[in-house]
C-alpha cells in the first residue's frame, strides 16, 4: 500500500496533524522517517475536532465513487471523539436512535424554509 499525503505534504505542516495509528509504520515501510509525538489529552481532543473538519471537507469534495470511503473516515473520527468523551459505540447509537425517534431522521428529505 502506497501512502498518499494530501494537502501539499507534511513539509508545509509545522504543527503536524493527527493521523491513523499505523501511518508512521506505513511511512517507515516505504523508506521514510516520520517525525511524530503522542498528543496529550487536550491536544488529542483538539486534533480530533480538526480531523473531523478535514474529513468532512474531503467527503464534500469527493466524487461519488470515493464518498463511501470518506464517510468511513468520518465515522472513524466520530468513534474516536465519542471514546474520548467516555461514550462507547453502543451508547452513541442509543443517543442517535433516541434523537431519531423524537425528531425523526432525514429519509423524508424535508427542507424547511422558515415559518409564516
Amino acid at each position: 500500500m502506497r501512502l498518499v499525503v494530501r494537502s501539499g505534504g507534511l513539509g508545509k505542516r509545522k504543527r503536524g496533524k493527527l493521523v491513523r495509528d499505523r501511518i508512521p509504520h506505513i511511512i517507515r515501510s516505504e523508506g521514510g522517517n516520520p517525525v511524530t509525538h503522542t498528543a496529550g489529552p487536550q491536544e488529542y481532543r483538539h486534533r480530533l475536532r480538526e480531523k473531523l473538519s478535514e474529513e468532512v471537507a474531503e467527503f464534500l469534495a469527493a466524487k461519488e465513487d470515493r464518498a463511501p470511503e470518506e464517510l468511513a473516515d468520518i465515522l472513524e473520527v466520530i468513534h474516536a471523539l465519542a471514546h474520548d468523551l467516555g461514550i462507547d459505540e453502543e451508547k452513541l447509537e442509543k443517543i442517535r436512535r433516541s434523537k431519531a425517534e423524537e425528531r425523526g431522521g432525514f429519509a423524508d428529505r424535508v427542507i424547511w424554509s422558515g415559518n409564516r
